[in-house]
């Protein structure tokens, strides 16, 4: 397959329609799918049908046994970390769990790579840091919401990225979804808080004086803040 023909795939209607179905519960753990009836449901070749389960079944949602078709998987087989799959998972029915996940996730980890960024960034990135933490007042303080959510985006996978942890640097596409998911589901208010703009700027002025406990400090209220947000946004489980 070529390399574009690849890429096209990964965005195939199929997988992303049945990628929901499956985290909604439409299909449930133990149904069975078959390439014959995706072929009628959705017009595609087998081929094509074939293709586009197989990228599910790399994401564990499903596996193939023979002579029974494709079966669903339980979600806790599931790659937890794959954008995809985050996102199915916070536009589903389970999104309150899910978003507390991640923000768990972000308390555990950002506060840390902040002080690791303090320690280890460079001066550019430590100007960079500093310069996405202006545009996010400017936007934020004008309430348009798109335009932050790319820069809140940019601040955040660049700290990770700077923290020196490579580990800590595979996150920037899970940090990514979970930042547009609260956007894109309306939980973020028409103007961020000005408190959070402050913390921003207060994490990438910290990173700038190589104030490692300051910027452990202020980006631990930073995403601590979210989920206090969160816990008021979303309806109880």
């Amino acid at each position: 397959m070529p390399l574009d023909d690849a890429a096209d795939l990964l965005q195939h209607p199929i997988i992303e329609v049945l990628g929901q179905e499956i985290v909604d519960g439409v299909h449930a753990p133990g149904a069975r799918l078959t390439l014959e009836s995706l072929q009628d449901r959705f017009g595609v070749s087998r081929t094509v049908a074939r293709d586009c389960m197989r990228v599910l079944e790399s994401l564990r949602m499903v596996y193939s046994r023979r002579r029974v078709g494709l079966v669903v998987r339980e979600p806790a087989n599931w790659t937890k970390y794959d954008r995809r799959v985050i996102r199915w998972r916070l536009s589903g029915p389970g999104r309150e769990r899910q978003y507390a996940e991640l923000t768990e996730l972000r308390i555990a980890v950002e506060p840390l790579a902040a002080a690791g960024a303090a320690v280890r960034a460079s001066a550019e990135v430590r100007h960079e840091l500093q310069d996405l933490a202006r545009q996010l007042r400017v936007l934020g303080e004008s309430g348009r919401l798109e335009e932050f959510l790319a820069v809140d985006i940019a601040f955040h996978q660049l700290l990770l990225e700077a923290s020196g942890n490579s580990m800590f640097a595979e996150l920037t596409g899970v940090i990514a979804e979970v930042l547009a998911g609260r956007t894109h589901q309306g939980l973020m208010p028409l103007q961020p808080q000005p408190e959070a703009l402050a913390e921003h700027e207060a994490v990438a002025d910290a990173v700038g004086r190589r104030d490692r406990a300051g910027a452990e400090t202020h980006m631990r209220w930073l995403v601590d803040e979210v989920r206090r947000a969160l816990a008021d946004d979303l309806p109880p489980h």
